[in-house]
């Protein structure tokens, strides 16, 4: 029980799912500095303590977490037009891959969370170099910025984890230690839940594309 009190104390820490609320509504009220520390560098202490105590976490309860944040992450960020908060949505979604294998493989767990930092702190730069903040403002930045503009398309495709792009590494390693765990029915889940994030993923790259 006191591991488990733990584990939702630092769900909620890190900003997955059920204790998520607190999230989007806090990158949206902040600037595109804020933003980009709150969902990679604070994340990192509580991280740390997770994965410390991995080992005597329930993994049940960390699976179920998990799937519940790649599913609120996709299915909230897909409504979304404030940049920040479909990126604070996309970061709800990457907590729940990293929690997936956080029992069975914690330095998994971890590669796919540093990998999501390196991957979004220059896209956070680049959103606000450009001044960008919502989808429509994403329409003017090919004629703008062209090189900002295809740096971000391709930083907004490996976050998506489309193949061959950094991203898609971490996710198809736990995948694979799902169904090497005898997990596969979660392995499917999971997957399909990340096909919510890709419609948002790809519809920012279409727009940052537009002529």
């Amino acid at each position: 029980l006191p591991a488990t009190i733990m584990l939702i104390a630092l769900t909620m820490k890190i900003g997955g799912a059920p204790t998520h609320f607190w999230l989007p509504e806090v990158m949206q009220g902040t600037t595109l500095f804020t933003s980009m520390l709150i969902a990679t560098w604070q994340k990192i202490a509580p991280m740390m303590l997770l994965l410390s105590m991995s080992s005597n976490t329930p993994s049940n309860i960390t699976i179920i977490l998990g799937l519940l944040s790649t599913f609120t992450g996709g299915w909230g960020g897909m409504n979304q037009t404030q940049l920040r908060k479909i990126m604070a949505f996309s970061s709800i979604a990457n907590t729940g891959w990293t929690l997936m294998t956080m029992t069975y493989e914690p330095k998994m767990s971890m590669i796919n969370f540093f990998l999501y930092i390196i991957l979004t702190t220059p896209m956070f730069m680049a959103l606000a170099l450009t001044s960008t903040k919502t989808l429509q403002d994403m329409t003017a930045l090919w004629t703008t910025s062209t090189a900002t503009s295809t740096t971000l398309m391709l930083l907004l495709l490996s976050t998506a984890g489309l193949p061959p792009l950094t991203g898609f590494m971490p996710k198809l390693l736990i995948l694979n230690e799902l169904v090497a765990q005898n997990l596969t029915p979660t392995a499917v889940l999971t997957t399909m839940t990340s096909l919510l994030t890709l419609v948002f993923y790809l519809r920012a790259t279409y727009l940052t594309s537009l002529l």
